[in-house]
């Protein structure tokens, strides 16, 4: 179904208290019995409120208006062109999280995580409690060198092109651009290559890339033509670009997928490392590195656990595994293989030999699955073939709690957490699980 844009819908107008946080950037209220989410708030702030999109059973969605109470830890917002003082319908996207103190937003993003443990992978209290890799609760760390308003960090950025050609986000929930002249959650070098006030008439969108060996790049992405129903987009050439972690670099192209805080590739390559129980890692089994990309964490791995390591790094994306092939050279035993990951992992759980299997038994398996997880039919393979231990890197706490619980159904216990906020001044936030038999 199309989407429709929260500005074509009725709306009526009312005053709401705020109550909690929800999963996606929004927070939560009640009126004439129904849950309400609602954006540019928090938790004790009274608001009034447009309730435009009633079409769902068990909740309604709402835009604010005006804060009647304001909490202590509400703040400038950290972007102009997302506060809460301009209309609604042209708010800018991205930064739904830029109100709140940065203290606050992770102290939000802790609830959300415990929410997520507790409703959806059905953690106990006690569980919840303890399920930090400290014996504690998750804490929500921040990056090594972050700002102290969180700004500054985004090396990509895709910004939008309207009909008139103009560049800018989409605003919240719709397909409308709103034109902006700054861009403060992106770094200095992305903010100073950014074609602000250039026309792009006929593009579909523009990416900027600052990479961290000090180049950067604007890329236009053509609008796709269309023949009847038909819509045929022109082949994208490749920019091979290099990004660095600690002593290594890596091959990529700008387009692809690389971690987007400045920060974020050097934090989650120690923190695999780190989630990694050196008493059941093999060099040797068949380990594995799921949704590998251009060979990140199996690098990780690969320089934690030295040069005997066989590791196999499996993506859908052929031009990122051809970047692995290199970025993973110096390890003879490992390899990158294109595949989708559900096909791969299913079709090793089916067809593995007797010594296959015994390889897998000891085997480490790292997973870096899009925001929407792994989903049953790969964990339900992962644990057929009963590795020593998994670290799962997730994107998205809710999708990651589902995955938990797939995995306790076959007997998988969480080891321990930790979250990170690789991206401040928003609602997402990364995780690093490990589970053990």
């Amino acid at each position: 179904m199309p989407q429709r844009d929260e500005g074509d819908l009725p709306k009526r107008e009312v005053e709401l208290d705020i109550t909690n946080v929800a999963h996606g950037g929004v927070f939560v209220a009640r009126h004439e019995g129904r849950v309400v989410f609602l954006p540019d708030t928090m938790p004790g702030e009274r608001v009034r409120a447009r309730i435009g999109d009633t079409s769902h059973d068990r909740f309604w969605r709402g835009e604010v208006v005006e804060i009647l109470e304001a909490s202590a830890e509400r703040q400038p917002h950290v972007w102009s062109a997302a506060a809460v003082e301009r209309p609604p319908a042209e708010r800018a996207g991205g930064a739904e999280f830029g109100h709140i103190r940065l203290p606050h937003q992770r102290e939000l993003k802790q609830r959300v995580i415990e929410d997520a443990l507790q409703r959806t992978a059905k953690f106990s209290s006690a569980a919840i409690a303890s399920a930090g890799a400290d014996g504690g609760p998750v804490r929500v760390e921040a990056v090594a060198g972050e700002t102290a308003d969180g700004t500054g960090w985004r090396t990509r950025v895709r910004l939008q092109v309207d009909d008139r050609g103009r560049l800018g986000p989409y605003a919240p929930r719709s397909h409308t651009v709103i034109p902006v002249s700054d861009l403060p959650l992106a770094t200095e070098p992305v903010q100073a290559a950014t074609p602000f006030g250039q026309l792009f008439p006929g593009a579909e969108s523009v990416d900027v890339v600052a990479t961290g060996v000090g180049t950067s790049h604007v890329l236009v992405n053509d609008a796709p033509t269309r023949t009847g129903n038909r819509a045929t987009r022109k082949r994208r050439i490749p920019v091979p670009i290099r990004e660095r972690v600690g002593d290594r670099e890596f091959r990529l192209d700008a387009r692809g997928f690389w971690q987007v805080h400045r920060g974020a590739a050097q934090t989650l390559t120690a923190a695999v490392q780190s989630a990694v129980d050196e008493a059941l890692f093999d060099p040797r089994a068949a380990n594995l590195d799921l949704y590998g990309g251009v060979g990140l964490l199996a690098a990780a791995l690969g320089d934690r656990f030295g040069s005997t390591l066989r590791i196999t790094s499996v993506e859908s994306s052929e031009a990122a595994t051809d970047d692995a092939a290199e970025n993973l050279a110096d390890w003879v035993g490992a390899s990158a293989i294109t595949d989708r990951v559900e096909r791969y992992i299913t079709r090793v759980a089916a067809d593995a030999s007797a010594a296959e299997r015994s390889r897998l038994r000891a085997a480490t398996i790292v997973l870096d699955p899009p925001r929407s997880g792994a989903g049953r039919e790969v964990v339900d393979a992962i644990a057929s073939v009963a590795p020593a231990q998994v670290v799962y890197v997730a994107c998205d706490p809710v999708a990651l709690a589902r995955d938990l619980a797939f995995f306790a159904g076959h007997g998988y216990e969480l080891r321990g957490m930790r979250a990170f906020d690789l991206f401040p001044n928003t609602h997402h936030v990364e995780a690093v699980a490990t589970l053990t038999r």
